[in-house]
């Protein structure tokens, strides 16, 4: 993944040939990724009940509400910052899957 620096906290917890599991932390509301753009397919596993506001490239903001361990699946080429909406500390977990996708 390709990024600016933001001000969550990116905690890298395994990363080899074929996943990178990250955990990013919010301590704030307004806390972010900065603006970076997926070169892999990913999952997130938020850590958290509450909600992440998204600044995508066309301008556009949307709020994606988190349910604590329920994951979302997401194609690589996204490019956003992902900001805390909420008033306390939060966290999700990302895995990027490194391997290229097969052919279909």
């Amino acid at each position: 993944m390709c990024s600016e620096q933001g001000s969550a906290i990116a905690t890298v917890m395994v990363e080899n040939a074929r996943v990178r599991v990250t955990e990013w932390r919010f301590k704030a509301r307004g806390d972010d990724t900065g603006w970076h753009r997926h070169g892999f397919d990913y999952v997130v596993v938020p850590q958290f009940d509450g909600a992440l506001e998204i600044d995508l490239e066309n301008g556009e903001t949307v709020i994606a509400e988190m349910q604590s361990g329920v994951p979302y699946y997401r194609d690589l080429g996204v490019k956003h910052n992902v900001k805390s909406a909420n008033d306390f500390e939060c966290a999700f977990v990302e895995i990027e899957l490194l391997e290229p996708r097969p052919e279909a």
